[in-house]
């Protein structure tokens, strides 16, 4: 096993596909490390157009997993949208989902603080939060309920084995 590689990445040893890890075994199995560094957001080009000329929908995905579902996609996202439109300043909601997401996964903070990192670089925080997301298994274009289906089907499915010849 490579050390370096993440947890999620490694193979069954039965021969049988393991299924999606469930979000508490997201929380207990990964480090307590950013999967990537603040500035690396070419890392994901579609992202990090998305995130520089619309913020609102890369905050409305992360605000989506971050809260569980309890907050959908399109409702952060105008939420932060129309703070940034009479406040010129979606930072000031953004920082507190970096905060929940930080506690959930046990992240280190940065050195300057959420709110700080968000007011001074908005986009490289929250391409950032995407990737995070992203890297811990979460497709972040289907949602938080999706991604719960997704992964019970893949909990409920029992592995399939073909019959021999039949008559």
């Amino acid at each position: 096993m490579n050390p370096s590689a993440p947890f999620y990445d490694e193979k069954p040893t039965t021969g049988f596909p393991v299924p999606p890890a469930s979000y508490g075994q997201f929380q207990a199995n990964h480090p307590a490390t950013w999967s990537t560094g603040l500035c690396d957001c070419f890392s994901d080009v579609p992202n990090c157009c998305i995130t520089c000329w619309c913020p609102c929908i890369t905050f409305g995905q992360i605000a989506e997993i971050v809260d569980k579902g309890t907050t959908s996609c399109g409702v952060g996202g105008a939420l932060y949208c129309l703070i940034a439109a009479f406040t010129g300043c979606g930072c000031l909601y953004s920082c507190f989902y970096r905060t929940k997401m930080r506690k959930q996964y046990m992240l280190p903070e940065s050195s300057c603080g959420d709110c700080l990192l968000h007011f001074c670089c908005e986009s490289c925080a929250l391409c950032q939060e995407y990737r995070e997301l992203k890297h811990r298994g979460f497709d972040m274009s289907i949602g938080w309920q999706e991604n719960m289906e997704n992964q019970n089907r893949g909990v409920a499915m029992a592995p399939q084995v073909q019959g021999g010849m039949t008559r």
